[in-house]
């Protein structure tokens, strides 16, 4: 028995602990930190979004996109997202001892999605139990699943997503469907599935959410067994004991995203496992730069405040003269067609003036103000692209049919799968996206990390058992 009553669950044929170690994308969740989770009687969750492969050493083999064009860049991708996500699920599936279960995490509205999911599970049969899968509307999760034989755990932000996912195809594999991951959208690290109805300044309380959700399920005819994953938020499982054994809520399970960051077997590099122990309330920031459109949860660090002020330097024009558009704008553009209001045009002049002399147009007919250098990297950033998304606001690739967006690439964005590969393997933290749950802060708070103490994963599950 764990903390109160937490007691183990059956998933894919063995008794496990519900507690969920959540997949953190671009190698910030691999073998090392999921194996030992399962070794502990978890559920271990492989990232197979861009992991890492190995050479015959077993050192890191570095993703080089050497073809010609973006859409021979993107095939690269998808070959390199396979290989890495192979090995990361045998290393895992190894290290497990036959212990938990191992299952493997794609975000839906990644590049090629469907072609790398299905490439990892045809290369691992028997090491996956199930697949988490998140980011936009994963209708096809289901039949691949059931190809497979794997279970499925969608990642949904409230009772209506589930609703309508049921309808349209998981009804129709409803055995496969081990559990709901339910994500908090004001708690969660990384993605968010904020909608258009929900505000993000305002964060709404989980528990009324997770009923509706459960009572939508038991609508739809959903077994009982279907546990939902409360993720976002989540640290000292006596913080939720009334979610336990709760008749309204049914079976509950945990994700754990942010903990496992600060692990002796945590695959990230030092440098962010230090500013983890820094961070304070409030640090993290629910913000919509990403060039996936959804918001996400980072950390306020220069990369971040970068964006922030980029987004501030930022003017509407018009290409005549029209309403309170009436004078021209002669700084950072060639050209005489940029209409702007008379303040607007001063605000300009002002930041020009202060070494932002570039002047990039958004898809949102604005103008933003950069340095020369900001200019040149986002330039080639974008020229750089390699795909990794379905739809990319900031370089416009999409990974189908014609292979554009038609809108405007964006330079109020950056380049995700550049700066998440760079944290990841070493980069500077201050200069790259850093993501982070809204419960980070914590670490500086809970005495379990003080004295720069880091736990083995082990340390960390038996933790969490006695509710701390």
């Amino acid at each position: 028995m764990g903390f109160k009553g937490l007691s183990p669950i059956n998933y894919g044929g063995r008794e496990v602990w519900p507690l969920i170690e959540g997949g953190k994308g671009v190698s910030a969740t691999n073998h090392a930190s999921s194996g030992a989770w399962a070794a502990a009687g978890g559920i271990g969750t492989v990232s197979a979004v861009n992991a890492d492969s190995y050479d015959a050493e077993g050192k890191i083999v570095p993703q080089v996109y050497d073809a010609l064009t973006r859409k021979e860049r993107h095939l690269q991708l998808i070959q390199y997202a396979i290989d890495g996500a192979v090995d990361q699920v045998k290393r895992a599936h190894e290290m497990s001892g036959g212990n938990g279960a191992i299952n493997i995490n794609v975000l839906w509205e990644m590049g090629g999605a469907q072609a790398v999911l299905e490439g990892v599970l045809e290369r691992t049969k028997g090491m996956v139990t199930g697949v988490t899968c998140g980011a936009g509307m994963p209708y096809k999760l289901a039949e691949i699943a059931q190809h497979y034989n794997v279970h499925y755990l969608p990642i949904v932000s409230s009772a209506r997503a589930f609703r309508a996912l049921w309808k349209r195809s998981y009804h129709k594999v409803p055995h496969l469907m081990a559990a709901v991951v339910y994500e908090d959208p004001w708690l969660a690290g990384g993605h968010n599935g904020l909608s258009n109805a929900e505000d993000p300044t305002k964060p709404e309380d989980p528990y009324p959410r997770v009923a509706a959700l459960r009572e939508t399920m038991r609508k739809e005819g959903v077994s009982e067994e279907t546990a939902i994953v409360m993720a976002g938020g989540v640290w000292f499982l006596r913080e939720w004991e009334n979610w336990i054994d709760n008749p309204e809520l049914g079976q509950i399970a945990f994700q754990f995203g942010t903990r496992p960051l600060l692990t002796r077997e945590s695959p990230i590099p030092q440098g962010w496992k230090d500013m983890l122990r820094t961070v304070e309330p409030g640090d993290v920031l629910l913000h919509k730069f990403s060039p996936t459109g959804f918001y996400s949860s980072a950390v306020k660090n220069p990369f971040l405040w970068d964006l922030i002020h980029r987004s501030e330097r930022q003017i509407p024009y018009s290409k005549v003269a029209a309403g309170e558009h009436t004078v021209q704008l002669d700084v950072g553009v060639r050209g005489k067609n940029f209409w702007v209001t008379p303040k607007d045009l001063d605000r300009a002049r002002a930041w020009f003036g202060e070494g932002f002399t570039e002047a990039l147009k958004t898809p949102d007919d604005t103008i933003v103000y950069v340095t020369p250098d900001s200019r040149d990297t986002i330039r080639k950033d974008q020229k750089d692209c390699m795909g990794c998304l379905s739809h990319c606001a900031f370089s416009a690739w999409k990974d189908h049919d014609d292979y554009t967006t038609g809108r405007l690439a964006d330079p109020r964005s950056f380049c995700i799968q550049k700066t998440l590969q760079d944290i990841a393997h070493g980069g500077d933290t201050d200069e790259n996206l850093a993501f982070a749950g809204h419960a980070a802060y914590r670490f500086k708070q809970d005495p379990f990390y003080s004295n720069n103490y880091t736990p083995s994963v082990k340390e960390l599950v038996e933790r969490i058992l006695t509710g701390d």
